[in-house]
């Protein structure tokens, strides 16, 4: 039996479009979180555990993929421009588990696990070094029709939560992944976690 989840509200999650295109084709169930540069308790917060991932391009950074991920860095890029007017809304998610980690060695076993270069999880794990990374683990689900927003000024900035302005459908989604397949991934990530 699939499980479906319904938007309960416009928030949505700033994100590297490369994150959410991982995230959205299934080739990794978590993203690795410690704060925006503008939080408002310069930490981060887990507002809500449903929300639209809201895909960013200026900040991504090559040298911070894996190589054999970077087809899908190549591919956010396909029609975008530095002075883009929209946004493509295309995944709703929600947050299952939210792990805090601070063991350096179980971030690196995570590896094969997620698109992210040591280096690009070193620099999230040593940043603000009393306070715990935020491994959280995803289900996507994608919008049957996309939608085109413009880029308002709110949106703007290193905050990691606003709420959208336009209305986005609150249905007609698709899980990315079954439930056994989420389930599988889940299991493989927690078995190294909880070690």
């Amino acid at each position: 039996m699939q499980t479906i989840v319904q938007p309960s509200s416009p928030l949505s999650l700033k994100e590297w479009a490369v994150a959410v295109k991982a995230l959205g084709e299934g080739v990794q169930i978590i993203t690795i979180r410690k704060g925006g540069l503008y939080e408002e308790t310069r930490e981060f917060r887990l507002e809500n555990n449903q929300f639209y991932l809201y895909p960013t391009y200026e900040h991504q950074k090559r040298e911070m993929v894996k190589p054999e991920h970077h087809h899908l860095l190549d591919a956010t890029y396909v029609g975008w421009t530095s002075d883009q007017k929209t946004v493509k809304i295309e995944y709703f998610a929600e947050v299952t588990d939210d792990v805090e980690l601070m063991d350096e060695d179980k971030l690196r076993a995570l590896a094969p696990h997620h698109i992210w270069t040591d280096n690009f999880a070193d620099v999230r794990l040593h940043w603000k070094k009393k306070q715990p990374l935020h491994i959280l683990f995803v289900r996507m689900y994608r919008l049957q029709q996309p939608v085109e927003i413009p880029i308002e000024t709110a949106y703007q900035g290193c905050k990691s939560w606003h709420d959208l302005l336009v209305e986005i459908p609150r249905h007609d989604f698709v899980p990315v992944l079954s439930d056994d397949e989420f389930a599988q991934k889940k299991a493989s990530i927690l078995e190294i976690l909880q070690k």
